[in-house]
C-alpha cells in the first residue's frame, strides 16, 4: 500500500470518531473531500450514518461518486462502515427508494416492522464469521460489535458475505470481496475488537499478497 489511509469527508456524523479510532492503530489518517486525495490513497474508508438519500446526495455534490467507483474498480483497498456498507449496494428502499453505488449486487431493506423488533437495531450484537479473512485475524467468531441501523443488506450473491448477525432476520453484517470490505456495525464504537478490525484492514491493505481487482469491478468506472 502506497499512500495514506484516507477517510472520505462527505459530512457523515461518525467521521471524527472513525478518524480517532484509525489514528490509534495507524499514523494520522487523512480526512478529505478532495478527489485528488482519494486518488493518492493507500487505503480508503467510507464512513456513514443517517439516510441513504443524504449519503448519495452528499457524495454527488462533492464530486466523489465517480472517484470512489474508480478507486474500487482499480482493485485498491476499500473499507465501508455502516452507511458506507449500504451505499455499496445497488439500491435502498429507504424513503421513496434510492440508487446507490452499485458495487455489490443487492439491495437494502428495512427490518420487518411486524416482527416485534425494536427499531433501530441499536447496541451490541454478535458477528459469526463464515470463513477466515485477514480482517478477522485475532477476532473470535461470535464476538460482539456495536450496531445502530434500521436497514440491512440483502445480497444477490451470498459469497459476498463474510460475517452474519441475527436480529429478527439473519443478515450479512460484514461484506468482503477481493479488495472491498464493509461492516454494518461500527468498529470505532466496538472496543478492542473494533480497533483490531481497523488495524487488520490496514495491515492487509499493506501486505504483499493484497488481492487484485475482480474482473466484474472493471465496469464500475464506466457507469
Amino acid at each position: 500500500m502506497d499512500g495514506p489511509v484516507v477517510i472520505i469527508d462527505y459530512g457523515a456524523g461518525n467521521l471524527r470518531s472513525v478518524a480517532r479510532a484509525v489514528a490509534k492503530v495507524d499514523s494520522t489518517p487523512v480526512v478529505s473531500a478532495d478527489p485528488a486525495d482519494i486518488d493518492r490513497a493507500g487505503a480508503l474508508i467510507l464512513p456513514g450514518v443517517g439516510a441513504a438519500a443524504d449519503t448519495m446526495s452528499n457524495l454527488e455534490s462533492r464530486g466523489l461518486v465517480d472517484p470512489v467507483r474508480e478507486y474500487i474498480a482499480a482493485g485498491r483497498p476499500f473499507l465501508g462502515v455502516c452507511m458506507g456498507l449500504q451505499a455499496l449496494l445497488d439500491w435502498s428502499e429507504e424513503g421513496d427508494g434510492q440508487d446507490c453505488l452499485g458495487v455489490v449486487p443487492g439491495e437494502v431493506r428495512h427490518f420487518p416492522k411486524d416482527a416485534g423488533l425494536k427499531i433501530p437495531h441499536m447496541g451490541w450484537n454478535t458477528v459469526d464469521w463464515l470463513y477466515d479473512h485477514p480482517v478477522t485475524e485475532g477476532i473470535a467468531s461470535g464476538s460482539y460489535f456495536y450496531f445502530v441501523h434500521s436497514f440491512y443488506p440483502v445480497l444477490d450473491d451470498q459469497s459476498y458475505a463474510l460475517g452474519m448477525t441475527e436480529y429478527g432476520v439473519a443478515f450479512p453484517s460484514v461484506l468482503a470481496f477481493e479488495n472491498v470490505v464493509a461492516t454494518q456495525f461500527h468498529p470505532e464504537k466496538s472496543s478492542d475488537d473494533g480497533l483490531r478490525f481497523y488495524g487488520n484492514f490496514i495491515r492487509w491493505a499493506r501486505s504483499e499478497d493484497f488481492p487484485l481487482v475482480h474482473p466484474t469491478f472493471a465496469t464500475l468506472a464506466g457507469r
